[in-house]
């Protein structure tokens, strides 16, 4: 069931008000999850049911984005401060130190509450941080022009080319290396939320400069990465290797920038080990 909480974070211009929308299932050691840039808390669907059997699964959607409006004035969506935020969720929502999983945006998050000993483990799917310039660059172009397309795209439009395997590669194949196996109404659903996510211009530009140097220390840490992820690509997962030694890194045979649709069985085993 999705529910929303609302709390004060701290800003320059004293504590505002932040809401953010969730949603919680099941029993066990809580779970955080944590989309990417443009998604929205619905991404983690096809593997949150099997998750439950054995955690408290909260997923999240990231201010600015899905059902979660952009952060008052005084705060910015740059990576501190969504951090902060995440954080403060938290604490109002009474997760002690969670088990945190976070793909592209959603993992470089996660791992930055690692950093700060706010969770006791991190999942990372293709997190973004461990770029080159070039690559950056690259990755930002694509995702401005999702952005474009699908501001532009009219729903009728969306709703007819959803129905089919070629109009649901055609909308989310720099997204999943299998998009013919998302449902219609999940793609319009995304494609909306890309459109509407007043945080993303924001989060964007904040990203410019954003690189994960640190190591992650004293937490089980996992890096996975999908073979045919176009957006980030593998390569990336080595450099995240070489700055986190202890972390352990898993290859994902067969997937895309967000293998929870690709392949749920297996993203869901790579999380309630890394949890474990």
């Amino acid at each position: 069931m999705s529910a929303t909480v609302t709390f004060d974070v701290p800003t320059p211009r004293g504590p505002r008000p932040v809401t953010v929308s969730y949603a919680r299932v099941g029993r066990g050691e809580p779970l955080l999850l944590l989309h990417g840039i443009g998604h929205h808390r619905q991404a983690w669907d096809p593997v949150v049911d099997i998750l439950a059997t054995e955690r408290e699964v909260i997923s999240v959607d990231l201010p600015g984005f899905g059902a979660s409006p952009a952060l008052p004035d005084g705060l910015g969506h740059d990576l501190a401060a969504t951090t902060g935020v995440v954080g403060a969720l938290c604490e109002a929502l009474e997760l002690d130190r969670p088990h945190a999983v976070g793909n592209s945006l959603g993992g470089l998050i996660a791992l930055e509450l690692g950093r700060e000993k706010r969770v006791r483990s991190v999942t990372a799917f293709s997190p973004a941080g461990f770029w080159s310039a070039s690559e950056r660059r690259y990755a930002f172009g694509v995702l401005l022009t999702m952005r474009h397309i699908a501001r532009r795209l009219p729903l009728p439009l969306v709703e007819r080319l959803s129905r089919t395997a070629a109009g649901r590669t055609a909308l989310t194949s720099t997204v999943y290396a299998r998009p013919g196996r998302r449902s219609p109404e999940a793609v319009v659903a995304e494609t909306l939320a890309l459109a509407g996510a007043t945080g993303f211009d924001d989060t964007l530009r904040a990203g410019g400069s954003v690189r994960f140097t640190d190591d992650v220390p004293g937490l089980p840490v996992t890096i996975a990465w999908g073979t045919r992820d176009v957006l980030l690509p593998r390569r990336q997962g080595v450099r995240a290797k070489r700055i986190i030694p202890r972390a352990r890194l898993v290859r994902l045979p067969g997937c895309g920038h967000c293998p929870m649709n690709d392949d749920p069985a297996l993203v869901a085993r790579v999380i309630l080990d890394g949890s474990r």
